[in-house]
């Protein structure tokens, strides 16, 4: 029964397949990518789609990788031989090994495999190992994972259609974030170097009568400074009022967010409003965003520069029609952007921001406000996948192993924050958001009670032969220890030859007094 858990449709699970508004130009800018059709104006909720909520943690998936999900996925890459690791089982296992818990990728592996072995008792099993696993992951491409995200937005938009909207738009924030990689030499110079925060810098002391001598660089003596880790650059936009994260996009280290967001926009739906911080402020976004039909709320910073054609009114102005207008695209004889300028009233400061929704009525300040309140979700968002879900620092050490873990999790973190909002009643905005780690444990108690509960007597029977086995490897070591020197680690001095000092006449009878006093006392 439970052996064909993801073999059908919900109500009945996941399938393991056989085969695999108008938008208004302003001015002209950068064409926007077309990869992806852009969703509806007015989502509905799927025909298909069961009245009933789902119940259990197994449920849940299926509800949301329906069949439909894994064939748009299997239509996006070629053909495979068969081999044990399947595209299905590879996923699966993948997302898994996100919610598992674990120091290390292998640790993880063991649990997120012998729960998906625990579902499918009567299919071929998959692989064994984690490099085998390893070895099967880097040979799918990266557009296996795209393609399941891109068709998990269309069902996650078919399942909160009635939530989609709030106060006549689609709020969306837009934020991005640095991840720590590991020190390998592939990601050092494929990857580049990440740059160390600067340190305040402390006053002057008094200078001494001999200043010290400073030994030069690459001399014993000198301390080598530690460069920067590796880094993958990570945006995502995120639903605001659900809550759940929507898109992403992975760079370098050192990617610019604006480029990442106007990529991004092909996979907004129409009716969006992009809420974003005073980063994303920049003439090409800007207009090739109002190009494309999407409304944006930005907040402003002093280097924005805002006209009015009335100075009468340049005193006393705070909010009302404005054009940005950067001295860039005016060389280039560009013509402004016309936006609606808001000013926030804050305790510490005073929030100044432009949207491109003229429309007082359309978007009054009470939303404008809310809607830029729930931009701090996006922290939010970070915080649940750095700190929460344990990826501060991804663990794989190759390019293509990198994406594919990164883009793995992004997935399972979608899925982790949709299955909340789905338990949630239908108004979201007065019960709040769910707990990430809340859920967290849920799955993780849902994962290690079914992995128990369908372990045969094979695997109980043999526990006391697998302790026999664990042993550690008697061999002798043919390489070192360390694969690399590491940056900024200055080496280890071993300790010297001792002393030996050649005893006088003094110490001679002070020996053999205090010897013979010592006899006394143990007899």
């Amino acid at each position: 029964m439970i052996a064909a858990i993801f073999c059908l449709g919900y109500p009945g699970y996941l399938a393991q397949l056989k085969k695999p508004f108008s938008a208004m130009i302003v001015v002209v800018t950068k064409p926007l990518p077309l990869t992806e059709k852009r969703l509806m104006s007015r989502l509905q909720p799927a025909a298909s789609a069961s009245t009933t909520a789902p119940q259990s943690f197994l449920q849940c998936l299926g509800y949301f990788l329906t069949p439909q999900v894994w064939k748009q996925a299997q239509q996006a890459v070629p053909r495979r031989r068969a081999c044990r690791w399947q595209n299905q089982p590879l996923v699966l296992v993948l997302l898994c090994m996100t919610w598992c818990a674990g120091d290390s990728l292998p640790e993880r592996f063991e649990t997120a495999r012998a729960f998906y072995v625990a579902l499918h008792q009567r299919r071929r099993r998959p692989g064994k190992s984690f490099a085998g696993f390893e070895k099967a992951l880097g040979k799918v491409p990266v557009a296996l994972l795209r393609a399941v995200a891109a068709a998990l937005r269309r069902r996650l938009a078919q399942v909160f259609a009635k939530r989609f909207w709030v106060d006549g738009f689609i709020p969306l924030g837009c934020d991005g974030s640095r991840l720590a990689c590991p020190r390998s030499q592939e990601l050092e110079r494929r990857l580049g170097l990440g740059k160390k925060p600067k340190r305040k810098k402390r006053k002057p002391k008094a200078a001494p009568a001999s200043p010290p001598t400073v030994p030069e660089a690459g001399a014993p003596g000198a301390k080598s400074r530690a460069p920067g880790t590796p880094q993958l650059w990570v945006t995502a936009v995120l639903h605001l009022g659900l809550g759940v994260l929507w898109s992403w996009r992975l760079g370098t280290g050192n990617a610019s967010e604006r480029e990442h967001l106007r990529l991004l926009v092909n996979t907004l739906p129409r009716g969006a409003l992009l809420v974003a911080d005073a980063g994303y402020v920049g003439y090409e976004l800007l207009a090739g965003l109002q190009a494309a039909g999407l409304a944006f709320l930005v907040r402003l910073s002093s280097r924005a520069p805002l006209y009015v054609p009335d100075k009468s009114t340049l005193k006393h102005y705070c909010e009302g029609l404005v054009y940005y207008w950067p001295q860039q695209a005016q060389n280039q004889d560009r013509p402004p952007l016309p936006v609606r300028l808001l000013r926030i009233r804050g305790a510490k400061a005073d929030v100044w921001l432009i949207t491109n929704v003229v429309e007082q009525h359309r978007l009054p300040k009470r939303s404008a406000s809310k809607f830029y309140r729930w931009r701090w979700r996006n922290e939010g968002l970070f915080r649940t996948y750095k700190r929460t879900l344990g990826k501060l620092k991804l663990m794989s050490r190759t390019v293509a192993q990198v994406h594919r873990e990164a883009e793995g999790s992004l997935v399972a973190t979608q899925l982790l924050l949709a299955q909340g909002v789905l338990a949630l009643p239908t108004a979201t905005t007065k019960g709040g958001l769910p707990s990430a780690r809340k859920l967290l444990l849920e799955i993780r108690a849902e994962i290690r009670n079914v992995t128990g509960m369908y372990l045969g007597p094979r695997q109980t029977q043999t526990y006391f032969q697998r302790l026999a086995q664990a042993r550690w490897q008697d061999r002798q070591q043919r390489t070192s220890k360390v694969r690399r020197r590491w940056p900024g680690r200055q080496d280890h001095k071993p300790p010297g030859r001792p002393q030996i000092l050649k005893m006088g006449t003094i110490l001679k009878d002070k020996m053999a007094k205090t010897l013979a006093s010592a006899e006394a006392c143990n007899c």
